[in-house]
């Protein structure tokens, strides 16, 4: 019988590459001796296996005791990613330096600190133009325990020298955890309220960023300094619907990595985080040849590059080039054309599905949904809404679970389906009123739909442009316009009221947005 738990063991043999597979084995085939051929006959059932399934285990080596088999686990476990670090030595340059650092360890421990002592001032010379600086923190430490225990005739001021850049290094590493602890906090705020819809949500995160921003002067600040800083910024005006903001802070994060190109090699997913970020600030702000530059530059990099990512960094390119493909479709409203994307999009869904975390599967369902229902093709984009709809995701972005509940009801109206919306009307108000997320667009919306259920179409037609006078209305208070964000309401009103599709009628607002 087929083992239900998710097993560490199987999901690392199934991430490794054939390269990776076969160094594998030559490195095993160094080692030699009975438990080797035990552990290695485990790797290549397990490496078969489409699931993981301990019963065939026993069935396929009998010589595998039940009592043996936790322990064979843990030894292959621990020999594949030692095969791993080799092969992945040359490619990270700080596992090259936490090696540097061991072998510096041993030698000071056979009594060969000057050998040590040279290992440590070599590898410190690595670590600086890398930005590593935790690692550099720990070189300098190595290298003080040794100055202060042995006569090594280093130069004459030495221990000053060490102890002034170590309290620098140190300076940096605190003003670092500062403003990462920042960037994590507002990407949490984010994931669970989203775009601020009021008052009050605008002082919470203000009032978050404000409490912990640390102080510095620019001009001090590392490279990872930079980042986490422009990084937080990108998140703080993202929070505040400030896309204009975001877009600076994005820039000077792409800005960055030009300034030290060897970084974009060495930091490929920081890389492409921050053009995802600037792609995201281009399309809320809608910048159409901005937005292809920046898609073009970003397909290039993972062109050029795609050999020589790990699966973080294939899952991040296939993520964002994904992401941005998508949302050029939304800019031009070529819905039905950006249909073509979903069957590919939806095949490396199901293969980074065990990658990917709850909050990116409903940005994608979303984002599906509502190119479906911008073809014209409502049936559809209820399937993906109701993935959101059922997922059971608790605080997870209530933005997005608020605005695919309104879409649902309006994709269901299109269909005919009166019915039921007597039903999802209360439904969707209960639930918005119990994420405390009811805003002036959504009330809007659900008293025009349960106001106009049955309308005549003459009825209706007025109605349709009332509805849309008074949204315009809303959307020009302070954090309403987040509504067009997730969902177009005006372009699906002026169909209604033109007699137009969805389609035709956002090509027709991005061809005059772009003769403007």
């Amino acid at each position: 019988m087929a083992s239900t738990q998710t097993d560490n063991l199987f999901r690392l043999i199934k991430s490794m590459t054939k390269s990776e597979k076969r160094s594998f084995k030559l490195y095993v085939n160094r080692i030699g001796g009975t438990e080797t051929a035990k552990f290695i006959q485990l790797f290549d059932v397990l490496e078969k296996q489409k699931s993981y399934d301990e019963d065939s285990v026993f069935q396929k080596i009998p010589t595998i005791k039940r009592t043996q088999l936790s322990n064979l686990k843990r030894h292959l476990y621990k020999q594949l990613l030692t095969s791993l670090r080799l092969i992945h030595i040359d490619k990270n340059v700080d596992i090259e330096i936490r090696e540097q650092i061991d072998f510096a360890k041993i030698l000071y421990g056979k009594g060969l600190f000057q050998q040590s002592l040279k290992i440590l001032d070599r590898v410190k010379i690595l670590a600086f133009p890398n930005h590593q600086d935790l690692l550099h923190l720990e070189i300098l430490e190595h290298i003080k325990i040794i100055e202060s225990r042995h006569i090594t005739r280093s130069i004459e001021n030495r221990a000053e020298l060490l102890a002034e850049e170590s309290e620098k290094r140190t300076k940096i590493l605190v003003r670092t955890n500062q403003l990462s602890n920042l960037s994590l906090k507002l990407y949490g705020f984010y994931l669970r309220i989203g775009h601020v819809k009021d008052e009050k949500g605008a002082y919470l995160v203000n009032e978050l960023f404000k409490s912990n921003l640390p102080d510095f002067e620019q001009d001090e600040l590392t490279f990872f300094e930079k980042i986490f800083l422009y990084e937080s910024y990108v998140w703080y005006y993202n929070i505040l619907q400030n896309f204009p903001m975001h877009y600076r802070y994005s820039a000077k994060w792409v800005e960055l990595f030009s300034e030290n190109p060897d970084m974009k090699l060495t930091e490929m997913d920081l890389y492409m985080r921050g053009l995802n970020n600037l792609l995201n600030s281009l399309f809320f702000t809608q910048q159409h040849e901005k937005f292809n530059k920046y898609l073009q530059i970003l397909e290039n990099f993972v062109q050029e590059n795609e050999e020589q990512f790990n699966t973080n960094a294939k899952i991040s390119a296939f993520l964002y080039t994904s992401t941005a493909q998508i949302n050029r479709h939304f800019i031009e409203g070529t819905f039905t054309e950006g249909l073509q994307l979903i069957p590919l999009l939806q095949d490396e869904l199901n293969e980074y599905k065990d990658f990917l975390d709850p909050h990116r599967i409903l940005v994608y369902h979303y984002k599906i949904a509502c190119m479906y229902f911008g073809s014209g093709n409502n049936g559809k984009a209820i399937d993906h809404l109701n993935e959101i709809i059922y997922f059971k995701a608790g605080n997870l972005r209530t933005d997005i679970q608020c605005y695919a509940r309104i879409l649902h009801l309006i994709a269901h109206y299109e269909l005919g389906h009166q019915n039921l919306l007597d039903y999802l009307v209360k439904s969707v108000y209960r639930f918005l009123a119990k994420m405390e997320d009811l805003n002036a667009v959504q009330k809007e919306i659900l008293k025009f739909l349960r106001r106009e259920l049955y309308s005549s179409p003459e009825r209706l037609e007025k109605a349709f442009k009332i509805l849309r006078a008074d949204l315009e209305k809303i959307k020009e208070k302070p954090f309403e316009g987040r509504s067009s964000l997730y969902l177009d309401i005006s372009a699906w009103l002026e169909s209604k009221i033109t007699g137009k599709t969805v389609e035709q009628v956002s090509q027709e607002n991005f061809k005059n947005q772009k003769s403007e």
